[in-house]
């Protein structure tokens, strides 16, 4: 690691350490370079606004959870196995990100607003995992053949919108929001299985 790369994660960790405490609207770039022990003229040389240091911490989240995701869908599992493992990864480790430090919501929901493309790119990463588990099942007689396996996992996305989102979680409790995910896959799955011939 670089000074430089050592200064940006610097200042990403004093602003979650600042934000968790004080939410987002009410963290300063000044008090962050201040907990940083720099200037604020000096923290713009690394982030050009509190947006940009908002998205990156997203994106310190994201690259850790992608790195599970690749785990998962490269993994000895059954295909029907690990699709599940990768929503309910996600679904759990967001749920307690916001159970732990309620404030990074308020990171979540300006970011949904103000930068929507970064939800999209991340999306897209998740739909990488998401057709290597589906080509697979193919591959295997797990699944019925697709023609476009893309297509399918942005459709799985859009009917699981609920469970990646924090702001959709509908104030429902963990174990609630499980019950849902695993009804709703058990119905995305039996689509996924459908037309399989099945042998004595």
């Amino acid at each position: 690691m670089n000074d430089k790369t050592d200064t940006r994660k610097q200042i990403l960790d004093a602003a979650m350490n600042r934000i968790v405490h004080y939410g987002y609207g009410k963290t300063t770039m000044s008090e962050i370079a201040s907990d940083c022990g720099m200037s604020a003229g000096n923290i713009y040389r690394f982030f050009a606004s509190k947006l940009d240091i908002a998205e990156g911490m997203a994106r310190k989240f994201n690259s850790e959870l992608y790195q599970k995701y690749a785990e998962i869908a490269r993994g000895s599992e059954s295909p029907e196995k690990r699709l599940r493992n990768i929503f309910h990864y996600g679904l759990n480790q967001t749920f307690d990100k916001i159970e732990k430090d309620a404030k990074i919501l308020e990171v979540a929901e300006v970011l949904g607003q103000e930068r929507p493309l970064f939800f999209n790119e991340g999306l897209a990463q998740e739909r990488i995992y998401l057709n290597q588990i589906l080509e697979d099942g193919v591959a295997k007689g797990t699944f019925a053949p697709m023609e476009d396996p893309s297509f399918v996992s942005e459709m799985i996305q859009s009917a699981l919108m609920k469970f990646r989102f924090p702001q959709l979680y509908s104030m429902l409790t963990l174990e609630k929001l499980e019950r849902e995910l695993n009804g709703v896959l058990d119905i995305i799955i039996a689509g996924l299985k459908h037309g399989v011939e099945k042998h004595p």
